[in-house]
């Protein structure tokens, strides 16, 4: 049995119940907001914000874009780590703020029924049609926390609710435009290829504690591949697709990406967290040239 393992279920440890109790309200605040995978739900948010900047949904779109993304993003990744509780414990993850105690199950369970209510009015307020893209994007995530993701087909619901994410956007301009199909792929892609980045340093552990998804059957290295690959076809749907001449930064952000993958794939197997990071930073990038390129991404173009 690992030694993380055997810490874990010490019957002299206190429990993360117990442990709560004794934190102080700042402690537990704190806790509450490590519990909610902060990274990556600020840089979806402000990703998505930025593209309702870059279609023209004005500052009072692009604020309720970022509105109802963020509660979106907070309630998933509260429910991650709520549901992950018991394997986490079981491998010793000490590093979450539910098993070492700094923040109540009840109180991660009930931010994220709360930033869920949220997220519904939120979304729709922006329209019917771009809410319930939103809203489906959402459902896919707790899907993928609930159950998807010990399953073939966990890299799918990364690529509904990034692949979503643009028409969310566009729908809310005004005739309801759909997204360009080139930029759906780009997202979808994008998305799928995150999903391949965030599980790699968790492979063993989640195969320790039963969670069997499409990267723990094929393999840490394949799986870096893949996700590599994804992100490039990412990274190509976007310069390629727009018509017209692929602009010098366009073939820079493909160079750029092509690095991080290299680097990506040949990098030794392990707990960091650089893959996915860098999949945020190329998400990034993208954003920056549909800014940059600005020839109307509602498909009018």
């Amino acid at each position: 049995m690992p030694r993380a393992r055997a810490e874990a279920t010490d019957p002299t440890l206190p429990t993360p119940v117990a442990a709560a109790a004794a934190r102080p309200l700042r402690a537990s605040v704190s806790g509450l907001l490590r519990a909610c995978h902060p990274v990556p739900a600020a840089a979806v948010t402000l990703l998505a914000a930025a593209l309702a900047a870059a279609v023209g949904r004005g500052l009072s779109g692009a604020v309720l874009v970022a509105a109802a993304v963020g509660t979106g993003q907070l309630s998933v990744g509260w429910c991650n780590d709520r549901v992950d509780l018991g394997r986490d414990l079981v491998t010793g993850r000490r590093d979450k703020p539910l098993v070492c105690g700094a923040v109540r199950p009840a109180a991660v369970t009930a931010s994220a029924l709360t930033a869920l209510l949220l997220c519904v009015p939120l979304s729709l307020a922006g329209g019917l049609l771009g809410g319930c893209a939103h809203l489906c994007g959402v459902a896919a995530a707790w899907a993928y926390d609930l159950r998807l993701k010990s399953t073939a087909v966990s890299w799918l619901p990364y690529a509904l609710a990034f692949g979503l994410l643009p028409a969310f956007v566009t729908l809310g301009l005004p005739g309801a435009p759909w997204p360009p199909w080139w930029l759906t792929a780009a997202a979808a892609l994008l998305g799928a290829g995150a999903h391949f980045a965030n599980v790699l340093p968790d492979i063993e552990d989640d195969l320790a504690t039963g969670v069997s998804g499409l990267p723990h059957r094929i393999g840490a290295r394949v799986s870096a591949v893949v996700g590599g690959l994804l992100v490039l076809g990412s990274a190509a749907a976007l310069v390629a697709g727009p018509p017209g001449r692929v602009p010098a930064y366009g073939w820079g952000l493909l160079a750029v990406t092509v690095a991080a993958v290299l680097l990506g794939a040949l990098r030794p197997a392990g707990r960091s967290r650089i893959p996915f990071l860098a999949t945020m930073a190329v998400a990034g990038a993208d954003v920056v040239l549909l800014v940059v390129r600005g020839a109307d991404l509602a498909g009018r173009a």
